[in-house]
């Protein structure tokens, strides 16, 4: 818990809330540098995400969870013109159905807290052509509240990503791999995880998108893959960028015991200053 709020605290407090000047731009070139994972613009996104499950388990097509995520983007330029960003991603779980082992007759109860932290640490570039590549490395902490709603392991592991950005659409992809280094959880962690993403951009602000997060167990051996689509508007408010999106998941394929169904989620991104980025 107290990792939870200082890792917060941290990303608020380098930020500065207050609107600078983007009049310069219009929302069509705003949502094109948010829609580029290497965006030079800070921005903390709020995802809340509602999903159903389904499973060979009793009762596994009748759980729901509600799942808050705060996930900021904080670009840091380095001397070599290029960029490392540092994208914390913090999760609140509201009434999240979770496995009771021992109890065959009731497999499922339900948990509030909060999960455990990834940090994704990237070092990269898009390149005047457009091309853009980063590479890093990724971590998770045992930062849940409630056993259930973590692993109880650290787990670290590399990161690539590489992708193209024009004025009409971004794509690519980024891959990651962790392994569990530490921790007192019985459970040992081996877990590959590709996100593709394209997006459309036709003006106005407005995108179309799709980028399903598609994970691979290899100590369970089951894979967890989503048909994703989303839509999102950038406006200004106030002289300040926002970002709104909805995005919906259906998934084709997940653990047969239990595992997610669909996903319905609202995202909202102001983009604000890194001043710490200004102090270093």
């Amino acid at each position: 818990m107290k990792s939870t709020i200082c890792v917060i605290a941290f990303s608020l407090f380098s930020c500065q809330l207050f609107a600078a000047d983007y009049e310069g731009k219009s929302n069509a070139e705003l949502a094109r540098e948010l829609a580029n994972p290497n965006t030079p613009l800070t921005s903390l996104k709020f995802k809340t995400q509602y999903r159903t499950y389904t499973g060979d388990l009793d009762s596994a097509s009748e759980q729901s969870g509600t799942r808050v995520i705060f996930q900021p983007t904080l670009p840091f330029p380095m001397a070599s013109d290029n960029t490392l960003y540092v994208r914390p991603a913090l999760p609140l779980l509201i009434s999240s159905p979770t496995l009771n082992s021992n109890d065959l007759g009731s497999p499922f109860s339900s948990e509030t807290g909060f999960g455990d932290i990834t940090i994704d640490l990237q070092y990269g570039d898009t390149e005047a052509s457009g091309f853009l590549w980063s590479y890093g490395a990724t971590t998770t902490m045992p930062t849940a509240t409630e056993d259930k709603l973590g692993a109880d392991k650290w787990t670290l592991g590399p990161g690539f990503q590489l992708g193209k950005v024009s004025k009409s659409y971004v794509a690519g992809g980024f891959f990651n791999h962790q392994w569990s280094v530490a921790g007192s959880g019985e459970q040992d962690i081996s877990l590959s995880t590709l996100q593709l993403f394209g997006v459309y951009l036709p003006g106005g602000g407005w995108s179309v998108a799709t980028s399903p997060i598609m994970t691979y167990d290899h100590e369970e051996g089951g894979a967890t893959i989503p048909v994703n689509f989303a839509v999102g508007k950038t406006v200004k408010l106030n002289g300040r960028p926002w970002k709104f999106a909805v995005e919906v998941n259906y998934y084709v394929e997940q653990a047969d015991p239990f595992g997610p169904d669909w996903m319905i989620g609202v995202n909202v991104a102001p983009v604000v200053k890194n001043m710490l980025a200004e102090w270093l």
